[in-house]
């Protein structure tokens, strides 16, 4: 009974070792005994939830994947206008603080080694096709009257500036402080007449 009331502590104590190896030793020290070592286990332990190593790429990049859907949807949920929501959601994928920045370093870390690993690849792709389709979503929320085309272009660019700016802000913090990646961003939504104000009086 008690092994069994232990089990989701063990699978948090797990999925935590799992990204903190991965966040703060890089993805060429992510092994079933690094893990062991991180989560104060043993080796044996580990691959009864995680055989090999390709496992725990899987759980790190849905792991990821999961706390950045909830984040994104408690700030849409959160947001006065679709326009704040816009911004807030693509804010949050940015390496504005530790927290993000381990994300970010995860994300790149994934991405390298999901090359020429169908696998891997395929579960990213399925996860940024979702990413994708909630920053489309709300582009479309701020300007209804533009035609699909302009909408689903613009996503893809936003997403590809936050996505970049991340990647510089985790490795080189002190070129992309978090001011820094936000005034990007603002400049970037300007850019594409997404940063006026929703009314304005008159």
């Amino acid at each position: 009974m008690s092994r069994t009331a232990d089990m989701p502590a063990q699978q948090a104590q797990l999925s935590r070792a799992v990204w903190e190896v991965l966040a703060e030793q890089g993805i060429e020290r992510l092994t079933i005994r690094a893990v062991a070592a991180a989560a104060g286990c043993t080796t044996g332990l580990v691959m009864h939830r995680f055989p090999n190593r390709r496992a725990l790429l899987l759980h790190a990049r849905q792991l990821l994947h999961e706390r950045t859907r909830e984040r994104a949807e408690d700030l849409e949920a959160d947001a006065s206008s679709a326009r704040d929501a816009l911004r807030a959601v693509l804010a949050q994928g940015m390496a504005l603080d530790g927290r993000t920045a381990a994300e970010s370093i995860v994300w790149v870390g994934f991405l390298a080694a999901a090359v020429g690993d169908d696998e891997l690849i395929g579960l990213h792709r399925t996860n940024n096709k979702a990413w994708r389709e909630r920053i489309t979503r709300l582009v479309a929320a701020v300007e209804p009257g533009w035609p699909q085309e302009r909408v689903s272009t613009t996503a893809c660019a936003l997403i590809a500036m936050v996505e970049g700016t991340a990647a510089f802000g985790s490795t080189d913090p002190a070129a992309y402080p978090p001011v820094t990646q936000q005034a990007m961003l603002d400049a970037t939504l300007a850019a594409f007449g997404l940063l006026r104000p929703a009314t304005s009086a008159t």
